[in-house]
Formats: structure tokens, C-alpha cells, sequence
């Protein structure tokens, strides 16, 4: 019994430590069959998000999501500390021979460790042999370890939102909340700001670079919600996405380089945080008479546009590189969507988006 306990304190430290590793110091996506935050996430989410979904209004439906991001790093946390207790528990357990005085139970062991891990130090049992007395001192050292950690991780993460959320609050001046591709083409044709259309989608590229690298490397980033009403990282960005893909099929005149190059890194960066989930995308969900629509007002706004038909073709096929997996991901983290046209738009938005919550998905 005694090495059984000591191998079994030795399997559950090691799955403690490596997953704190891979989920805090590894820079990168780390998924391992043995990944306990992973399952400890997606599980907690999907009951969070359930029961926000029977929250009556949607001020504090949102306040409810937004909360679980933070509490989800102290669940973590927490979880971390009481399976370090748990390994250190079974280990001194084994080694209760060498505590004075010696454990009775298993109860007693756990105690010793949880007042090691924590640096409490009362004394009221003391390791005598070499063996106790070293994992008396890595426990203690690991449970010192894991709190600096999780503190710096969790800084971390509020500043990478905040980056990520500086370029997105700006486009609400220029797209409204929800945003729109269609409201905002028609801003800067009114400000007179349509030449400055692709230095707005350089900056965009850059910002899909950074949430790419930090989203991928921490999927825990998206979790956290904007702090502002009828907005999301997911809807600016698909709104900047349609604005680029109109330009590239239906509004001449414009140059067109880096909308693609824009487009491209938006589909790059949906495409992998979708995959990491095992979220999938089902098209474009634009018909043909919102197009149309849309056309119209971009014709009134003072655009030059090519033919309606041939336009129309190609912003369907362009569009379904990317509108899928962001409605696909909208749904999970139950954020605004992109909207189309405008306010007309967002109230559909939300109930596809709450009938694709409780659709079944393919496991990661």
C-alpha cells in the first residue's frame, strides 16, 4: 500500500506540474491528452454558459459571462493547489514512518502536505528522515511556484485584452455597435475618409497578428468579454473581414492589397482558433437580397461598383472563408456576432447564434 500511494502522489504531481507548464509558461498550443485545464474550461463553460442562457435580461446575462473569465483563472488556481495537496498527501502517506508524530490516517497526511504546499509551518508535525524532510521542501517550493505563476499569468492575460480590445473599441465610433461592414464604408465615404481605407485595414492586420500569436497560445483569452454593450472582438472583426472582402469584389477604385492581405490573416486567425476548439463553419449566411441591399447603400454613399450579379458571386465565395467558423465562435463564447446591414441584422444574429449554442459539436 505504501508504494502505491507514493506512485500514485508521483503520477498526480506530475499531471499537476505539466499541465501548469504547458498552460502558463509554454508560449504555445500545448493539446495533450492529459490536459486538466482543458477539460476543467470547456466543462465549467458550457455550464456557465447555460446557465446565462436563463438569465431574463441581456445586460445581466452579459455581466454573467463576463465574470467568468477572471473566476476561471481562480478556479484554476484553485484546482491546481488541491491536487498538489492531494500528490504531496499521498506521498507523506506512504512516508508516514518518516513524520513525527507519525499520520494515524490519510486525513492527517493531507493536513502535513496542505501546510507544507502553503508554508504555514505550525510544527505540530515535523519530517525526520531525509526523504520527508526533501519533498517537505519541493511541496513547499511547488505551492510557492504555482500561486507566482497563476499571478503573473493572470496580468498577462489582462494585458494582452487590453490590447486587444483598444482597436476594437475605436471601430464602434466608425461602425456603430453592433458593427457593420456596410456602416462603415458608409462612414468614411461621409467623413470623405475612403482613402484611408487601407491604412485602417494595416492596422487590423497587425492586430489579427497579436490576437493570433496570444489566443492560440492562451485560449483562455477568449473567454474574456469586451466591457462595452453590443460589441465583441468577433463582430468588429468580422466587420472589418466584410469590409475587406467588399472591397475586393464589389467596390472599385479602392486599392485592394491589403484588404487581401487583411482578409487572409482574418481567416488564418478564426481558422486555428476554431480548429483548437473543434468548431466548424457552414458559409457565408449573407442571401442575396442583404446583398443587394447592401449595394445600394454603397452606391448611394458615392462608390464606384461593378456588376451586381458578378459582385454579389464573388463576395459569397470570398465571404465563406471566414463567416462561418466567426458565427461558429460567436456561438460558444455566446458574444455578438458580426452583424450585416446593420441594427436589422443583429436580432437574427442572436437567435441563430443561440440555436448553434446548443447544436452538437465534434469533440477537440
Amino acid at each position: 500500500m505504501d508504494v502505491l500511494a507514493f506512485v500514485a502522489g508521483v503520477a498526480v504531481l506530475a499531471l499537476v506540474l505539466a499541465d501548469v507548464f504547458e498552460t502558463v509558461v509554454v508560449p504555445r498550443p500545448s493539446p495533450g491528452p492529459h490536459r486538466l485545464s482543458r477539460y476543467l474550461m470547456r466543462s465549467t463553460w458550457r455550464v456557465w454558459r447555460r446557465v446565462g442562457a436563463r438569465t431574463r435580461t441581456g445586460l445581466a446575462r452579459d455581466g454573467l459571462y463576463g465574470i467568468y473569465a477572471p473566476g476561471a483563472v481562480i478556479l484554476l488556481l484553485s484546482a491546481w493547489l488541491t491536487l498538489l495537496v492531494l500528490a504531496y498527501g499521498l506521498i507523506f502517506y506512504a512516508l508516514r514512518g518518516d513524520l513525527t508524530p507519525a499520520p494515524t490516517n490519510f486525513g492527517t497526511s493531507l493536513y502535513f502536505a496542505g501546510t507544507s504546499i502553503l508554508t504555514l509551518g505550525f510544527g505540530d508535525i515535523v519530517a525526520q528522515g531525509w526523504l520527508a524532510r526533501a519533498v517537505s521542501l519541493v511541496s513547499a517550493a511547488s505551492g510557492l511556484g504555482v500561486v507566482a505563476l497563476v499571478i503573473t499569468f493572470l496580468f498577462s492575460l489582462f494585458a494582452s485584452y487590453q490590447r486587444r480590445e483598444s482597436l476594437v473599441v475605436t471601430l464602434s465610433g466608425r461602425a456603430k455597435a453592433p458593427p457593420s461592414a456596410v456602416v462603415l464604408l458608409e462612414t468614411y465615404a461621409r467623413l470623405d475618409m475612403v482613402d484611408q481605407l487601407p491604412d485602417l485595414f494595416a492596422d487590423w492586420e497587425r492586430w489579427e497578428a497579436e490576437v493570433l500569436d496570444s489566443h492560440v497560445a492562451y485560449p483562455l483569452l477568449g473567454y474574456f468579454r469586451s466591457s462595452h454593450d453590443n460589441i465583441s472582438w468577433l463582430s468588429a472583426l468580422g466587420a472589418v473581414l466584410d469590409a475587406c472582402a467588399l472591397v475586393l469584389t464589389t467596390i472599385e477604385g479602392i486599392p485592394r492589397g491589403q484588404a487581401e492581405l487583411t482578409k487572409r490573416g482574418g481567416a488564418h486567425l478564426v481558422e486555428d482558433i476554431s480548429n483548437i476548439l473543434g468548431l466548424q463553419g457552414d458559409g457565408s449566411r449573407v442571401d442575396q437580397a442583404e446583398f443587394n441591399e447592401a449595394f445600394e447603400r454603397l452606391r448611394a454613399a458615392g462608390y464606384r461598383l461593378g456588376d451586381a450579379e458578378q459582385s454579389w458571386r464573388q463576395f459569397e465565395r470570398g465571404r465563406a472563408t471566414y463567416a462561418g467558423r466567426l458565427e461558429a465562435l460567436a456561438a460558444y463564447w455566446a458574444t455578438p456576432a458580426t452583424v450585416w446591414i446593420g441594427e436589422r441584422t443583429a436580432a437574427q444574429s442572436v437567435a441563430h447564434r443561440a440555436r448553434e449554442a446548443d447544436a452538437p459539436r465534434p469533440s477537440a
